[in-house]
């Protein structure tokens, strides 16, 4: 079995780095506001989803590496613990997982981030997730919390157009160009100096001990001055800020579901972000038709009970166009269905309406 590298060489830490993938082109009508209301939540996951992950073999320069497997357990494990209203569950086929795991040591940690993992990543054989280095370190273990991070829908905190970071681009261009990141310019912009667009931003302060903010040596950051003859180095672990947004989005789903009937027509009256679930029980076998009315923006999800878990059966995503979220699937009478709806942004609060006929 090869030796975990360090992650650490000549006291440089190597760092993650997230797949580029095309902005979600919106309709040429979409306001400002209503694009930045988008932005914001469309990584995001619906709440309550249950997310299989799973571990590849290929491609990887080690294999059966328990101590690394248990390492990421563990980091879904801390996460869960927050009480989010994500469901973490391990599975042994890739095709059943919408996050695959790999340990290639010679392609560094990165994450595919939120619902990029199910909409770029197709192929079971693909990874949406990989590790490069040991994670059974402090700094592995942070590793980990990051890469799941990303995983659920975060960004990188030092990107935060609220951080007010300014930077010394040759610095930063020639470090990241020396090992053990050794990245191309490109890439170097697009994880350090590139400024998350406000409209992609919760609006959140900046939180510099974040689990998303990465570790910088003193002389890349001009302001805030005190980084300029000081290392900013995060605290370990989940900052308090961290917790609250994985709360804020992923709540505890501990409630009795509302039954959505056929032709009961309820209202929409949630904040943007936040989300509607209802139980639906079908009292005849035949196909059903869910919708929503009203000039807003919402992800529509419809899982089925399986085995005490809820599977993904069918979605729709309005966000940006002229038209309503709206699924049609046959329903199977004496079973039990999910309908999950969060709201990207209402032009007038309490104006939309769901329907099951």
């Amino acid at each position: 079995m090869q030796n975990h590298p360090s992650a650490q060489e000549d006291g440089r830490q190597p760092l993650c780095r997230v797949p580029e993938v095309p902005a979600r082109a919106l309709a040429s009508d979409v306001s400002e506001h209503r694009a930045s209301l988008i932005r914001v939540t469309e990584k995001k996951w619906v709440n309550s989803t249950v997310l299989h992950f799973c571990f590849l073999d290929e491609p990887a320069t080690i294999r059966g590496a328990d101590d690394q497997k248990d390492a990421v357990r563990n980091a879904f494990s801390e996460w869960k613990q927050l009480g989010i209203g994500l469901v973490f569950t391990e599975v042994a086929d890739p095709r059943e997982a919408e996050i695959r795991i790999g340990f290639d040591w010679n392609d560094g940690s990165w994450s595919y981030v939120g619902r990029d993992n199910i909409d770029y990543a197709t192929d079971p054989r693909e990874r949406t997730m990989n590790f490069g280095w040991d994670l059974t370190t402090n700094y592995g273990h942070d590793t980990a919390l990051h890469e799941i991070g990303h995983a659920i829908g975060f960004s990188h905190e030092h990107q935060n157009p609220k951080a007010g970071i300014q930077w010394n681009e040759q610095a930063v261009l020639a470090y990241f160009s020396g090992p053990p990141n050794s990245w191309p310019e490109e890439q170097i912009r697009h994880n350090i100096l590139r400024k998350i667009q406000a409209s992609e931003s919760d609006g959140s302060d900046w939180d510099k001990n974040s689990i998303m903010h990465y570790q910088f040596p003193s002389g890349l950051i001009t302001k805030p001055e005190e980084y300029q003859e000081n290392p900013l180095i995060p605290d370990p672990g989940l900052s308090a800020a961290d917790i609250t947004e994985a709360l804020r989005f992923y709540p505890s789903l501990t409630q009795v579901l509302p039954e959505l009937r056929p032709w009961e027509s309820h209202r929409i009256r949630i904040a943007a972000g936040q989300q509607l679930d209802f139980v639906i029980r079908p009292k005849f076998s035949r196909e059903y038709t869910m919708q929503t009315f009203g000039n807003m923006d919402t992800v529509m999800v419809l899982f089925e009970e399986m085995n005490g878990e809820n599977i993904f059966y069918a979605g729709d995503d309005d966000s940006g166009t002229s038209y309503n979220a709206r699924i049609t699937a046959r329903l199977v009478r004496d079973r039990t269905y999910v309908l999950r709806v969060r709201l990207y942004f209402a032009q007038r609060a309490g104006e939309g309406a769901l329907m099951l006929w």
